[in-house]
């Protein structure tokens, strides 16, 4: 397309949007370019912004389309010249709807897919042609109309957007929103994408632009993805190891460079939701559209098997290669250790050397006869380094006084297994603070503001003795970062599947399902799931499926809804217990092919869910050797016969944590090939171990 008629054709749409010629061609050749070449069957429009003026700044917006560029790039067969970013000041209103009428409007026909994504900050604005009306809106980067009157806001309403995706000629559309809209009274912890509730007036072009809008005929229903299902909760950045992101774009993005898209929303969803609460934020993700049993996009992917990462370059020498590592869980990456490996798609392996951020550098392990390495190139996770000396990381909240800060310092570096850092200066697990309602009172949160149940100090304790009294809550929390590290449903080579029910008289009711890729091979999920909510009182119980040809072996641990360690205790029945004697434990063993019930459906082995109504989070980990070490320190703890309950309260966490990932590096079949790593470091083999993440709520 000439330059010349490119401006024709758009000069309409800039009269519309109050947008003169000249603001135009400052966005440069760049935008120029990308809409000057033909056009293939998949379009993208990507938009972060991070600087805005006289607000405080985002972090993580420009990493949130950098990841959602590589995954529709490398995953999904987009072509870079058909994805169009605006970033920070290109980001204005004018620029963002023009950009979405042209590049997407113009282009887009019947068939043809369609990403749109936004990061940045939302807020509550009201219509000036209805006063009493206040609208969600996206602030994009040109906040208010001019300097002079900034009660007049350059804001795109939600609606707009809405109508804009419904004008398209296709109903191959997703759109993804890593906004919201309500800011709360007090903020604690991770920053918010919120900005305060305007009282500002829209400016009058983006009313009109709404008005013209609202009368078109808009059949299509695109499929929404927003970072909050409620109002009252606020989507939140994320600070990860060398770089900031939105942690609903993150957890979406490496989901679905982990899984195909062959999966309901309600699902993909559900997964979306579980990497949200370990990160350390309640917000829950939302679909906005009604097409409930549509899947996640309509995009398929290049290869059917997920991935880790990607190739995203090649140094001269052919041997090193740089990865983009998106595909590993948020939690895993920042433990990531050198001597990782990585297979390609033929059957070289890659071996990690180092890393910052979301990127690495690794080199051909084995090239004998291998194809030549291409960019582009998924790869898989085969062996996964993890350090044997990590940490709890408590972050200080900068609201403490200085003296309040030294003191809290002083008191954690007494614990061995504990760090402390400055909030929002290095990444963390939970935060130390005041209570916002109860400023004398210090506790533990999570990294979103949750207060951590039985964490608090009474009504003018001392810092360093509402620290001390924390002691058993920190090597718990430990324990739970430490098993939360073997997660590998994505690349674990065994073909194992575990299903959550409630049992009920009629048949059981399926809550939530993981399963290896390795499973699809011999089905499909044909079926939504439902939401993972459980009623206090319910009977549950685990459906587990070995469909490999090995035999292995399960151990459950998690942490219930008041952040107490639990455990499934396996207890031998045929051995006789006595006043005298404590009962013990036997391992939980799965034949080839085999299916079992976890805890068995029997009167003597109910596993009732009781308590408060809260959160509960469960690892169900697999294995080709015994859980020798984790029994031995099962088994280390005194039980009654009155305690031989199936799922009971774990009395030594981390010592089991521990012993866990011994057992997992000792059934990798690379300790002795790697016995330089080994020395401070589990190894843990793909082809030997699973890890599925768990979590419901309790009501």
């Amino acid at each position: 397309m000439k330059r010349r008629t490119f401006l024709h054709r758009i000069g309409s749409i800039l009269a519309v949007l109050g947008l003169t010629e000249a603001e135009w061609l400052s966005l440069g050749n760049r935008y120029y370019q990308a809409l000057a070449e033909p056009s293939p069957r998949k379009l993208a429009l990507l938009i972060g912004i991070n600087q805005y003026p006289k607000v405080a700044n985002l972090s993580g917006s420009l990493t949130d389309v950098e990841l959602q560029k590589e995954l529709l790039i490398h995953r999904f067969g987009f072509q870079g010249s058909d994805i169009l970013t605006l970033t920070e000041e290109e980001a204005s209103r004018e620029f963002i709807e023009a950009a979405f009428w042209d590049h997407l409007g113009k282009q887009a026909k019947p068939g043809d897919v369609v990403v749109f994504h936004f990061s940045g900050y939302g807020s509550r604005v009201k219509l000036e042609t209805s006063p009493d009306t206040i609208q969600n809106a996206l602030v994009a980067a040109n906040v208010s109309k001019n300097s002079q009157d900034e009660k007049i806001v350059n804001y795109i309403l939600e609606e707009t957007l809405l109508l804009l995706l419904r004008s398209l000629p296709t109903d191959r559309v997703t759109a993804v929103l890593d906004t919201s809209f309500y800011a709360p009274s007090t903020v604690l912890g991770l920053k918010i994408r919120t900005l305060e509730e305007s009282v500002a007036q829209l400016a009058a072009e983006e009313l009109d632009f709404f008005k013209k809008l609202k009368t078109q005929n808009l059949p299509s229903t695109p499929i929404v993805l927003a970072a909050t299902s409620n109002p009252k909760q606020s989507a939140r950045e994320g600070l990860f190891s060398g770089f900031s992101a939105g942690l609903f774009t993150y957890a979406l993005t490496q989901y679905l460079w982990e899984f195909t898209p062959a999966t309901t929303i309600q699902v993909a969803l559900s997964h979306v939701e579980n990497s949200l609460s370990k990160l350390g934020s309640k917000q829950q993700p939302a679909l906005l559209s009604n097409q409930k049993n549509q899947y996640i996009t309509s995009l398929l992917p290049d290869s059917i098997i997920g991935a880790q990462g990607v190739v995203s370059a090649i140094e001269e020498d052919g041997k090193t290669v740089h990865l983009w590592l998106a595909g590993l869980p948020p939690q895993v990456l920042l433990y990531y250790g050198v001597n990782s490996r990585f297979t390609l798609e033929t059957t070289e392996q890659l071996v990690l050397r180092s890393r910052t951020g979301l990127t690495a550098k690794a080199q051909i392990y084995k090239i004998e006869g291998a194809n030549s390495l291409q960019v582009g190139q998924l790869v898989q996770e085969a062996v996964r380094v993890l350090p044997r000396n990590i940490n709890l990381t408590i972050a200080l909240d900068t609201g403490l006084e200085r003296i309040e800060r030294v003191d809290a310092t002083s008191a954690f570096a007494g614990f061995s297994h504990v760090s402390t850092v400055v909030a929002g200066e290095k990444p963390a697990d939970y935060l130390f603070a005041k209570q916002q309602e109860i400023p004398s009172h210090y506790g533990l949160f999570s990294l979103g503001g949750e207060l951590i149940p039985n964490t608090t100090g009474e009504v003018g304790e001392a810092v360093k003795l509402t620290v001390q009294k924390l002691a058993p809550k920190l090597s718990t929390l430990l324990a739970a970062k430490l098993w939360r590290l073997t997660e590998n449903q994505g690349s674990s080579r065994l073909a194992v599947k575990a299903t959550l029910e409630i049992i009920s008289e009629i048949s059981p009711r399926v809550v939530m399902q993981r399963r290896t890729a390795r499973t699809l091979k011999t089905d499909s999920i044909k079926k939504s799931l439902l939401t993972p909510v459980v009623p206090i009182g319910s009977q549950m119980q685990y459906r587990v499926e070995n469909q490999s040809d090995r035999s292995v072996y399960l151990i459950l641990l998690g942490l219930n809804n008041n952040h107490t360690a639990i455990t499934f205790y396996s207890w031998d029945s045929q051995e006789p217990n006595t006043a005298d004697t404590k009962p013990l434990l036997k391992q939980v063993v799965i034949a080839p092919g085999e299916t079992i019930t976890l805890p068995q459906t029997n009167a003597a082995s109910e596993w009732v869910i009781s308590g408060l109504a809260s959160e509960c989070e469960q690892q169900l980990i697999f294995s080709t050797a015994p859980f020798s070490a984790t029994l031995a320190a099962l088994n280390t703890t005194k039980y009654s016969t009155a305690e031989e309950q199936p799922i009971g309260s774990l009395l030594n966490p981390l010592d089991v944590a521990q012993a866990l990932l011994q057992d997992l590096h000792n059934a990798s079949a690379l300790k002795t090939e790697m016995n330089g790593t080994a020395a401070d470091s589990y190894i843990l083999d793909v082809n030997n171990w699973a890890s599925f993440s768990f979590s419901f709520q309790v009501v």
